[in-house]
């Protein structure tokens, strides 16, 4: 059956468009839905003034994404985590808390799905991608450090607001590398 979308359908059109679909699909869900109407002879003259307003839409949305994705690029999140001693974490960083975090730190809420990381399950610096549309993907950093110590990213001193002890990592791996040389 022919029908005019009138929103956008994933993985069948945007808004406007005259497509083929399964009839069973155009009655069941497409039509009682409001996703789209019959391609009658009337709808199709009216399929324009849906294009240009959904062209309009998806350019107001795009600008909106844009702007958010200014705001996440470059992103620095901390989190304190417990971990083995080889850096393993006992538990993870899931995109889940990765949101949260995101929530608290600039007040905007992004759906856990559009990130597109598994669970961190190690200390360290890692490169998080937000998918927000086709093209925007902002990149976050991910900084997890053991509990009780200050994260240090690289090349940069600590982002919290306490003072640097001074000491770093490397003196708390020395003993470890010397008890396993004897």
């Amino acid at each position: 059956m022919k029908v005019i979308l009138i929103a956008d359908v994933y993985k069948h059109g945007v808004a406007g468009e005259v497509v083929e679909v399964a009839d069973g699909f155009a009655r069941n869900y497409l039509i009682p839905k409001g996703l789209a109407v019959k391609a009658t002879p009337g709808a199709l003259k009216q399929a324009e003034k849906l294009r240009k307003e959904a062209a309009a839409r998806r350019a107001r949305i795009n600008n909106e994404l844009a702007a958010l994705a200014e705001q996440l690029d470059g992103l620095v999140l901390t989190f304190a985590a417990k971990a083995g001693p080889r850096g393993k974490l006992y538990g993870s960083v899931t995109t889940a808390d990765i949101a949260d975090a995101i929530k608290e730190k600039l007040g905007i809420e992004i759906d856990r799905r559009r990130i597109a990381q598994k669970p961190l399950r190690e200390l360290g610096e890692h490169q998080v991608v937000i998918r927000l549309g086709a093209e925007l993907s902002p990149q976050v950093t991910v900084v997890i450090h053991r509990e009780g110590e200050e994260p240090v990213l690289a090349g940069e001193q600590p982002e919290t607001t306490g003072e640097a002890t001074g000491e770093t990592e490397e003196s708390e791996t020395a003993p470890v590398a010397e008890e396993a040389g004897s």
